[in-house]
């Protein structure tokens, strides 16, 4: 299924169906926790995610959370980025895609490229097992950070 067309009502849909065929139960705390996901754009960890359903499902706790981000992992209905080191950021977009990631900030950014999309898997990565997927992770500074770090510069040579 090509999720990065998909409205959320789809993506809802989709969830419903994947709870009904995994025998999984659908509660409510479980779709607000899946809907937080869906429409976030920044990619949130556990605890971000935890923080914004309280606002509105004030009894959800975070061990909730948690668990069900990643019951929803093991579903197949969202992907988790980061090594084991950093918390885990939790994203809804199936769709084949990389990731830009600001190392001040931790802002993540999904982008879309043909070219890393056909980049050729080396011979001593094919010799240790075989890829199912192929995700670029692109780190530096978004244009805010790099802003922010060009006056400290400035300002430390005054």
């Amino acid at each position: 299924m090509n999720t990065q067309h998909q409205t959320m009502e789809q993506r809802i849909a989709h969830f419903r169906e994947v709870c009904r065929l995994a025998e999984v139960k659908l509660t409510h705390q479980r779709l607000e926790i899946f809907r937080e996901v869906a429409r976030a754009g920044d990619h949130p960890d556990a605890e971000t995610i935890y923080r914004r359903v309280r606002e509105h499902l004030p009894v959800v706790s975070l061990d909730t959370v948690y668990r069900t981000l990643w019951l929803l992992k093991d579903l197949g209905l969202v992907t988790a980025l980061g090594s084991h080191h950093e918390r885990a950021r939790f994203d809804a977009n199936l769709d084949h895609h990389h990731h830009f990631v600001c190392i001040d900030c931790g802002m993540t950014v999904d982008f879309y490229s043909d070219s890393f999309d056909r980049l050729e898997i080396p011979e001593s990565v094919q010799s240790v097992g075989a890829v199912e997927v192929l995700q670029v992770e692109m780190r530096g500074r978004c244009h805010a950070c790099a802003m922010k770090s060009e006056r400290r510069k400035q300002e430390n040579r005054r």
